[in-house]
């Protein structure tokens, strides 16, 4: 029988089925049918143990070598959760000591990925941190940390777990981590004696050394700042961030008011203003002091400056104040302890709980019970050597 081309279509016999002629060999039409190739294509995948759509690979599944990781190494990890803080709005120096705290232990752990941390590494770095860590002081002590200290350190470490846990799907394992306890200091406030030490420090220099001279003493050239600047912290309660931010508009030297301005720019914790009250000796001597100054009608002025017409900051405040508790014989004192002498005082001379809660800016009893309790231990004694039927002997 003749054969008839037409195309690419070779005619044959009506028994047999049409030829398509395609990339060198003929496929007959209809050989390979859809459940044929879905099979082969099936095949393929398995052997080469390629992912299937639509669906995650099994365990058995997974190439060797690229099992994806959950966590980022802790450095990195730490940048995130700074940002994270700063957007909810916590001050500039928690998130520093934050930082500090974190680089401490990533630097003894090793930059480990945060979801292979155990519970007992972070038991471990704390038990170094009493034990064996040496921390570098402006004053040259190494002396081990406090108990409260590593207590901060935990704390640091479970805000940072905490939101790593949340936010990168793993178990938190300072859940697991019991907190550090410690010995909580009993609060000595200062002394009149020690007060007025500290105050007349503030008018002379040190006596000068002379060889063959009577020594002598000059007169501080920053005396009545510094005098201003113990007055204040001692009759208002005010916390160091928050002295250093106070401003020449804060200040009402007609009745003694100042206003905490409310959020960073405040200093106040937790950024809650308040309002405070100066009595008349000391605004008699912050008036003296700002007498002196350039800037004293510009409201935006800081209310104490140092160099060059600068506020002060947190870290000179508190030199000054160690500077001349050194110069006055007076041991142990620091800014806060201004701070103690207010809340302890106030509460022997009749004033209430609650308003000195408001006057310190607690968002709670807690301190100010503490505050109480030392008031009526003083109380007792002081009932105790007055008592007139122990002293006549009735």
């Amino acid at each position: 029988m003749d054969r008839r081309t037409s195309g690419s279509i070779v005619v044959r016999p009506e028994t047999e089925g049409p030829r398509f002629r395609g990339r060198g060999r003929d496929f007959e039409q209809g050989s390979r049918t859809n459940r044929d190739q879905t099979e082969r294509s099936k095949t393929r995948r398995r052997k080469r143990n390629l992912r299937p759509p639509g669906r995650s690979p099994r365990r058995d599944e997974r190439p060797p070598g690229r099992r994806p990781e959950r966590g980022f190494p802790a450095s990195t990890a730490l940048a995130g959760f700074l940002h994270a803080k700063a957007a909810v709005g916590l001050r500039p120096r928690t998130l520093r000591n934050y930082d500090h705290h974190l680089r401490i232990w990533i630097e003894w752990a090793g930059d480990p990925r945060i979801n292979r941390v155990t519970a007992d590494g972070i038991r471990s770095f704390l038990a170094w941190l009493r034990t064996e860590y040496k921390p570098a002081r402006y004053g040259g002590k190494t002396h081990p940390l406090s108990g409260k200290t590593v207590r901060n350190y935990h704390l640091a470490l479970a805000s940072f777990f905490a939101w790593a846990s949340r936010e990168f799907k793993f178990e938190d394992p300072t859940d697991r981590v019991e907190l550090p306890r410690f010995q909580s200091r009993p609060i000595e406030p200062l002394t009149k004696e020690e007060v007025q030490a500290m105050v007349r420090a503030c008018e002379l220099a040190k006596p000068a050394e002379t060889n063959g001279r009577k020594s002598y003493q000059m007169i501080r050239r920053t005396g009545l700042r510094d005098m201003a600047v113990l007055l204040t912290l001692l009759d208002t309660g005010l916390r160091v961030s928050e002295i250093c931010a106070l401003r020449m508009g804060d200040v009402d030297l007609d009745t003694g008011q100042v206003e905490i301005r409310h959020g960073t720019l405040g200093g106040a914790k937790g950024g809650k203003g308040r309002v405070v009250f100066m009595g008349k000796e000391t605004r008699h001597y912050v008036w003296r002091y700002l007498a002196t100054r350039k800037s004293k009608d510009d409201p935006e002025a800081p209310l104490f400056a140092g160099n060059w017409d600068r506020k002060m900051t947190p870290n000179s405040l508190r030199l000054l104040v160690k500077s001349l508790a050194a110069k006055a014989g007076v041991r142990n004192c620091h800014p806060h302890k201004f701070r103690h002498t207010f809340a302890i005082t106030y509460l022997r001379s009749g004033g209430d709980v609650f308003t000195l809660q408001a006057l310190l800016g607690h968002s709670t009893l807690d301190v100010v019970r503490h505050y109480s309790m030392i008031s009526r231990v003083d109380v007792a004694e002081a009932h105790r050597r007055a008592s007139p039927v122990d002293n006549w002997r009735l």
